[in-house]
């Protein structure tokens, strides 16, 4: 197709919606001339089973849950009164505090102000925030933010060393909605031993995000922390960022949480829309279904020309995947569903995967985001009438077109600018996008049985250690895996023994040493 003809083929596909200040463009995704109206039937019943589930149906048929991150940015749609003074008094109570705080009305035990907070939590808990912080950050920032987000030792110790001395002016916000998220248990244990070792009591620099009389609540209450903030069985995690999860560090950190609020609510009323081609929400959906075959046979690599939107694709690959990622449909038939997402930055991907991306394996779509707005103020020239930003605009179109001229498909978000509404806009945005794809694959996409399966084998290998350490600590002698896998009943499970036996050797403290005998299969381990 030249030029002219895919000119012709963006003036008539692009989808431009002035009030979110943003457009899509599908121009180069390949599809053919009948395809949207094959997809037509099919997509209005995802946009009934949206209402439904924006109205309180149980979308969540394991927890029997209604799935409400939608009433989070417009309380009035929340299918109770309730409800909906929950949302609005939770918004009112993240403002309270925040200002509380920056204006130093709750100091430090040590009687400072606060200038810094360490967010501890994990997966959704972690990732909306992140993308938030780190997308929205200046050097005006009112706190400074830190994250504890897994259960590495060596990570925690990272964020520990970086805090230093400051860990005395550091807001801790724990964030679990169960409060039993083992990920998350475990950094607030290593925070409070942080805090205690600098001489502070963690409660008085403390806040809980959780539900309602969650263990963490109970803790939170008992101790008498700072303050506490609802989270609701409604909203999962990765559907979060618009509720306390996001909104707390959002608002400790200084950005205008009603413009975010605002622009992903803007975004919902155009994309419950029921007319596709004025829908870039029910565009993308179908995008993706037409790019992967409705069943994930290409992954989705996203391609920000913004340094401000680098975390985007972290966010979204737990989105995406968690969401589309599933063995079952909704009838119970295996049909093992997925929807990969990697990306980095542009320019930065021209000097590393674009290679393969235009000349290997076309196992991929592309989708670019464009931002229009190069920088706050003027930019300085870098050669005769040309700044870096314009470099940065000619290496996405220059990227675009040599991709297309080897028959790789994308398409492209165009938005003005990067701030709070944007960011508000791009989250609503894809979030909706799920929901209308997993509809038009017949898959749960608010349900995610793999991880519960994960964290169960996790527990499992827990229990089995401490059967180990139990059987080293009655038996004084040098034995190997198959041994102690036998001693404990366990001989089945001789590999995972071998491998807990491995990593407790590997860390002094626990005392338990090793002596490789030839081979490393018959290493022995004993207790010092």
């Amino acid at each position: 197709m030249n030029q002219l003809e895919l000119w012709k083929r963006y003036s008539s596909l692009l989808c431009h919606c002035p009030e979110i200040g943003l457009s899509l463009d599908i121009s180069r995704m390949k599809f053919d001339d009948g395809f949207l109206e094959r997809m037509e039937p099919a997509l209005q019943r995802a946009f009934n089973e949206m209402k439904e589930l924006e109205d309180g149906s149980i979308a969540n048929p394991d927890e029997g849950r209604m799935v409400g991150h939608y009433w989070l940015r417009n309380p009035p749609l929340a299918p109770t009164k309730e409800l909906r003074c929950e949302i609005e008094a939770a918004i009112n109570q993240v403002a309270t505090f925040s200002r509380q705080i920056q204006s130093g009305a709750i100091k430090t035990q040590n009687g400072q102000p606060f200038d810094r907070m360490l967010i501890i939590g994990i997966g959704g808990s972690a990732l909306g925030p992140q993308f938030v912080a780190d997308a929205l950050s200046s050097s005006d920032d009112k706190l400074k933010t830190h994250f504890l987000d897994n259960t590495d030792p060596d990570g925690i110790d990272r964020v520990f060393a970086e805090l230093g001395n400051d860990i005395s002016r550091t807001l801790a916000i724990v964030i679990s909605k169960s409060g039993s998220t083992k990920e998350t248990r475990n950094g607030m244990l290593e925070a409070q031993a942080a805090y205690r070792r600098a001489g502070l009591e963690f409660a008085r620099h403390a806040v809980a995000v959780t539900g309602h009389d969650s263990e963490l609540d109970k803790l939170a209450r008992s101790e008498g922390w700072l303050e506490r903030f609802p989270m609701w069985d409604w909203v999962g995690g990765r559907t979060s960022v618009t509720s306390t999860v996001g909104l707390l560090p959002a608002a400790l950190q200084g950005f205008d949480i009603n413009a975010l609020l605002a622009g992903a609510g803007e975004c919902d009323r155009i994309t419950r829309g029921t007319e596709t081609r004025r829908n870039p929400a029910a565009l993308m959906a179908l995008m993706w279904h037409h790019a992967t075959g409705g069943r994930g046979q290409k992954d989705l690599v996203m391609l920000p020309y913004k340094d401000r939107l680098l975390l985007l694709s972290r966010y979204l690959q737990q989105l995406i995947m968690e969401s589309i990622g599933k063995e079952l449909d909704r009838k119970g038939a295996v049909v093992n569903q997925g929807l990969t997402v990697y990306g980095n930055k542009g320019s930065t991907d021209q000097h590393a995967y674009v290679q393969q991306l235009r000349e290997g394996v076309a196992n991929f779509f592309l989708t670019f985001i464009e931002v229009l707005k190069d920088r706050e103020g003027d930019s300085m020239q870098v050669e005769e009438g040309i700044t870096s930003g314009d470099f940065l605009f000619g290496f996405f179109q220059g990227t675009r077109q040599a991709l297309y001229d080897k028959g790789r498909e994308s398409m492209t978000i165009t938005v003005q600018q990067v701030d709070a509404f944007t960011v508000g806009v791009l989250i609503a945005l894809f979030e909706r996008t799920v929901g209308l794809y997993a509809s038009l694959v017949d898959i749960n996409a608010y349900h995610q049985p793999g991880v519960e399966a994960g964290k169960k084998a996790a527990g499992t290998v827990i229990a089995l250690q401490k059967e180990v350490m139990a059987l080293l600590g009655k038996e004084q002698r040098a034995m190997n895996a198959e041994e102690i896998a036998t001693l404990i009943g366990k001989s089945e499970e001789v590999e995972s023994v071998f491998s807990i036996l491995r990593h407790l050797a590997a860390n002094p403290d626990r005392g338990i040493i090793s002596s490789e005998q030839g081979t490393v299969h018959n290493t022995t381990f004993q207790r010092k």
